[in-house]
């Protein structure tokens, strides 16, 4: 029995120094566990004799009271300690100065509509926006498109309460600029934005689309006038050297 009692103290000792958590398991196992050395000394207590078995069990439970307090407090350090290196892994320090916010970068249609407008300034236009949901009067009637042309067929479009419709193209831009000014001519501006039709969505063609519309108006404005304000506004895009033909097309307007 003493042998057995100077092992399970020589296992507090090794307890005291055990490196980690899981050696620190392995020594409970053979120290404390149902196949331990504690375990064992149980049997052999079994064997002595009655008059001895009192003082063997007290030596034994003072051990196994003794491995289990050294057991839990190791437990609890390595614990303690795993806790403060995961709140160190993860400290913050609020004092320090923010990184701040990486920038960003315009849509590609953003970046374009900006390059052109600044085009357009630069020959003395002005840039004017307006409302992306128009009246029936400023998106069609204004411009000459009664219900029954033929050029509602091909801006079908849909329609809110109240007679209100999305704009299916920036021309209104141009009505409100009119009526507002129709004593203050001549006038040179130009209308980007959104418009929205009622398009069967293919690689060309889409419900929403990006536009840009000008409109001058001033004596002795000609088509010469028009050619050469597309022809700078696309050679200011794609390059001075750039070899530009214009194509009439037919739209009913």
């Amino acid at each position: 029995m003493n042998s057995i009692v100077q092992a399970l103290e020589g296992g507090a000792a090794r307890m005291e120094s055990a490196a980690g958590l899981a050696a620190l398991e392995e020594l409970r196992v053979e120290l404390l566990g149902r196949k331990g050395i504690l375990a064992d000394a149980g049997k052999v207590m079994a064997k002595l004799p009655a008059e001895d078995r009192a003082a063997a069990g007290k030596l034994l439970n003072a051990a196994k009271q003794k491995l289990e307090a050294i057991y839990e407090a190791r437990k609890a350090g390595f614990a303690s300690e795993a806790l403060s290196r995961k709140l160190e892994a993860e400290w913050l320090d609020l004092s320090t100065p923010a990184r701040g916010v990486a920038p960003g970068h315009l849509h590609p249609i953003t970046q374009i509509q900006t390059e052109i407008e600044d085009l357009f300034v630069s020959m003395g236009f002005a840039v004017l926006d307006g409302p992306e949901v128009e009246t029936e009067w400023n998106n069609f009637d204004a411009l000459n498109i009664p219900p029954t042309h033929p050029a509602r067929d091909m801006q079908d479009t849909f329609y809110l309460e109240g007679g209100n419709l999305p704009r299916t193209h920036t021309s209104g831009v141009q009505i409100r600029y009119l009526e507002a000014h129709k004593d203050d001519l001549p006038a040179r501006i130009i209308a980007p934005g959104k418009v929205y039709r009622n398009e069967d969505e293919d690689a060309r063609h889409s419900w929403s689309f990006y536009q840009i519309e000008g409109l001058v108006v001033d004596r002795g404005i000609s088509l010469a006038d028009l050619k050469g304000t597309l022809e700078t506004m696309m050679k200011g895009v794609l390059g001075p050297e750039s070899e530009i033909r214009l194509r009439p097309n037919y739209f009913p307007y």
